[in-house]
């Protein structure tokens, strides 16, 4: 179809077939050029991943320990420290590919989408799946997806800044030669460019890595794999206790060696303590939790692009939402008109039928049904739908739900598709959230009509005259205010308003918006209601008792805005609505003074949401911030969680958020809040319990060490502690069910520690009653047992306690009674697995001999159950009472 030089190409275009493609030629296509696609970098393999796990510092230690017992001829415990670094990186490469795939599985849906005429009708594909020859429609906010020659355009510009760096927008026009022709870059759309006005349709050139996106080395900009702040924090951590437990192990190591133990023996000690003092595996399971809990958050129906943002959920104390769609159901249906100096309910089948007898043709109303079907984008689609054996069709009107509200109450009202189709369309000068109106410029009998819609207090300025009874007359002062009386009024019952106007033109007028909208003839008003969605009244409760402060912003009337937020508990006693013209008035220090104390913005424009939500953020806000279009992207990046529409968001929106609406939904924001609340509790169990528990194995030993007592485990039963057992009742903490109270809890602070409220104290004192209870069992069974006994029960008692522990660790504000043993099946099995793990190394004798232990009769067990006790005592005490008093004083 194309040769030459991409700057100045000679296209064939009479080979164009305008219709688009069939979804068998596509596919063809598809399999010929393959998918449009930029190539990522080389991605990891499951070998490197499962390598990978042998590269961490302490496993070469333990690695290089083995090759010394080898050499010293002691082959079980090198070949027994070989088995437990195969189980741990067998262990670690599962988490890291589970991860990989959820993630991989996630870019997909991230994946941006295209609108593309395929079979003759307008469809939505994957990106990913536009071919040569493909046409695709582009609409502002649109994210070009391939190299395409425009073959219409209308008003269109395009942002060009991520190929040229010229961040002004680059005026597109289509050829005017539609046989053979030279097309310069100004007839084209490029890759990754950004539609931000007017509309267009183009038929693709080139996908892939042939474009020009490609040939540079653009890239995609897809789920990122940046760590948390709570990442970073635990690698910093992770750090710092490195550098302390290998002082512990080397104070342990040395003073074996003064007491007389063999050298090798106090080097494998020391190797096994540091690794148990190391929480080697607390990045993995930080990484597999926030994966898990992102793929929750994707049944909930909210798609998270950047892992941050799941932390950063937790700590929301404020959303800031848009009112259609979001907290309603974008399901408008026109209920009254004012035409003709008349109100008219448009409800009910009675009503209906009063309308279509006023509808004459000169009536006021007729013509506003008339602008009303043709200043109008909605197309009309036939949907079969099987009712029991019988199957209807029936109309489904594509695009936007006020438009579609009009558009359905035109033709219920007697507008007919034959008129409709007679009527010629010449030009559209779009709507846009600066203009708050849309033209399209008609012919009608060979005579121009511009036809114009919008909001009432806009259009009623640029009328100079109205029409009544079928009669232009001047537009007066007092007929204005009538009009916007009843505009008023029509908002006090939550219905959204438009305003209707004409303009007659002279045959050759210039089509621009300074012109032909201007001195218009007003026609009437229609109002429209989109019903709250039921299900986000009882989440804008759950955001309260969360002391989650919900805050409405919209560009609709502020009284619509009022009755709205009124109906579904926004707007609280005492709590104003203020609107963009008052925004426009405030400097930005009296908005963030204000903005406490406001649940309603109406009549704001994108510029607004950006200045509301950098004032929140000001006051110490963390804030949630929903948008879908191009002029929304500066307050999603600005807002700490930016929120996309997933179904009526432009890539633009979506490219800037951290989350997408798969359902636009205000209820699904509080149920990704709640999941994210969930993900950190369960990421602060898990180290609780990590850390605890490594803490306690390095006392145990310390605390011996002091009191010139043998070392009461030796380093082949340290690493199974540590590596085996340790590590499946972590991985359960992480997918904990979430406590009861969890939505009734304030969120927290955004650089709260997660050692704050007292956990890295108590961690601290677990991790001491854990070296006491199992050095007191050595020292007790070293009275009437030997060494071996000695240590097998004290290795008994620390599994023990740790397994108790791992109960424990579920909640830091509830007893385990109250939350119940079995709640979490998956703890329960990973705690009988390990103890079942530990059971075989004391009563299966092969094992025994590699790990040093002896069979336990009952009474060693009862000296088990009364150490491993005491720290469960003091814990559930620590809870019961302690905890308590610590809330009140928070």
């Amino acid at each position: 179809m194309a040769k030459g030089t991409s700057q100045q190409t000679i296209y064939y275009l009479d080979k164009i077939n305008f219709k688009g493609l069939t979804s068998q030629e596509a596919q063809k296509r598809l399999l010929k050029y393959g998918p449009n696609v930029l190539e990522e970098g080389g991605r990891i393999s499951p070998i490197q991943i499962f390598l990978n796990q042998f590269q961490d510092f302490m496993v070469m230690v333990l690695l290089a320990a083995t090759l010394i017992s080898t050499l010293m001829g002691e082959l079980a415990d090198a070949l027994t420290i070989t088995v437990i670094v195969i189980l741990n990186a067998i262990l670690g490469f599962v988490q890291e590919y589970k991860t990989e795939k959820s993630l991989e599985a996630l870019k997909k849906l991230a994946a941006p989408s295209a609108k593309v005429l395929r079979d003759g009708e307008e469809k939505e594909v994957e990106a990913s799946q536009i071919v040569i020859d493909d046409v695709i429609l582009l609409g502002a906010g649109d994210k070009v997806p391939a190299d395409a020659l425009l073959i219409e355009a209308h008003n269109l510009e395009v942002d060009e800044s991520i190929l040229t760096g010229e961040s002004v927008p680059v005026h597109k026009e289509a050829p005017l030669n539609l046989n053979r022709t030279v097309v310069e870059s100004r007839n084209m759309v490029y890759m990754g460019t950004v539609v931000t006005k007017g509309k267009g349709k183009a038929v693709v050139t080139a996908t892939g890595m042939q474009t020009e996106m490609g040939k540079i080395a653009g890239m995609m900009k897809e789920i990122e794999g940046e760590e948390t702040p709570l990442q970073k924090r635990l690698n910093k951590l992770g750090k710092v206790l490195v550098v302390l437990a290998l002082f512990i192990c080397g104070v342990v190591t040395v003073m074996g060696i003064i007491r007389g133990e063999p050298i090798y023996y106090m080097f494998l000690s020391g190797v096994s303590l540091a690794v148990a003092a190391i929480p080697e595996g607390l990045p993995a399971v930080v990484t597999i939790s926030l994966a898990i809990g992102v793929q929750r958050m994707l049944k909930r129906n909210a798609l998270i692009r950047k892992l941050p943002a799941v932390e950063t959920l937790g700590c929301t104390n404020v959303i800031c939402t848009d009112k259609t769609g979001t907290l309603t159901e974008n399901k408008m249906t026109v209920t009254k008109v004012f035409c003709d100096e008349e109100v008219f309910d448009v409800r009910g089948k009675e009503n209906e039928e009063l309308i279509k007898k006023k509808n004459i043709s000169r009536s006021a109303l007729r013509k506003m049904l008339e602008i009303g079907a043709l200043c109008n984008n909605v197309k009309i689609k036939k949907e079969s739908i099987k009712i029991g054996r019988e199957v209807l069709e029936e109309d489904k009107y594509i695009g936007d739900p006020t438009e579609a509200a009009i558009f359905s109450f035109s033709l219920k009202s007697g507008i007919s598709q034959d008129f409709l189709n007679k009527i010629k369309r010449i030009e559209e000068i779009p709507f846009d959230s600066e203009r708050k109106r849309m033209t399209v410029i008609v012919e009608i009998d060979g005579e121009k009509y511009a036809y114009t819609k919008g909001a009432p207090d806009v259009i009623l300025e640029l009328c100079s005259f109205k029409y009544v009874n079928g009669k232009e007359v001047p537009l007066t002062p007092f007929d204005k205010k009538r009009v916007l009386d009843v505009n008023e009024s029509f908002g006090k019952e939550a219905l959204r308003v438009l305003a209707f106007a004409y303009k007659k033109l002279p045959p050759k007028s210039p089509i621009i918006a300074e012109f032909v909208e201007r001195n218009l003839v007003f026609v009437g008003l229609e109002g429209m209601i989109d019903p709250p969605r039921k299900e986000v009244y009882d989440a804008v409760l759950k955001c309260k008792m969360a002391g989650i402060k919900p805050v409405m912003i919209t560009g609709d009337h502020k009284v619509t805005a009022t009755a709205i937020a009124k109906e579904l508990n926004i707007l609280g006693e005492g709590e104003r609505v203020i609107t963009g013209k008052d925004l426009d008035e405030m400097t930005d220090k009296e908005l963030e003074k204000t903005c406490t104390n406001v649940s309603v913005y109406a009549r704001v424009t994108p510029k607004h949401k950006y200045r509301i939500v950098r004032a929140l953020k000001n006051r110490g806000f963390t804030v949630a911030m929903t948008g879908d279009g191009v002029n929304d992207a500066p307050a999603l990046k600005e807002a700490d969680i930016g929120i996309a529409m997933g179904k009526g968001g432009t890539e633009v929106a979506k490219e800037a958020s951290s989350m997408i609406l798969l359902d636009d939904n205000f209820a699904t924001i509080v149920a990704a809040v709640e999941e994210g609340r969930i993900i950190y509790d369960n990421i602060k169990k898990f180290i609780r319990f990590l850390l605890s528990c490594n803490f306690g194995e390095v006392l145990t030993m310390f605390f011996a060490a002091l009191m010139s007592l043998k070392l009461p485990l030796v380093p082949i039963q340290i690493l199974m502690v540590n590596l085996v057992t340790d590590g499946l009742p972590a991985l359960a903490l992480g997918l904990d069910p979430p406590e009861k109270d969890i939505m009734r809890m304030k969120p927290r602070d955004a650089n709260e520690s997660v050692f704050s409220r007292g956990l890295g104290l108590r961690i601290f004192i677990v991790g001491v009653l854990i070296g006491i209870s199992t050095v007191g069992a050595y020292v007790f069974a070293l009275g009437y047992a030997g060494l071996e006994k000695a240590r097998t029960i004290a290795f008994a008692t620390l599994v023990t306690v740790e397994m108790i522990h791992a109960f424990e660790c579920r909640s830091e504000r509830h007893l385990i009674f109250e939350l119940g043993f079995f709640t979490n099946p998956y703890l329960v099995l990973a705690v009988l697995s390990s103890f079942l793990i530990f059971l075989s190394t004391v009563y299966i004798k092969p094992l025994g001999v590699i790990f040093k232990t002896v069979p336990l009769d009952a009474y060693d067990w009862l000296v088990v159950v009364f150490f491993s006790s005491i720290e469960f005592v003091f814990n559930n005490l620590y809870t019961a009472y302690i905890i308590p008093h610590l809330r009140k004083e928070e």
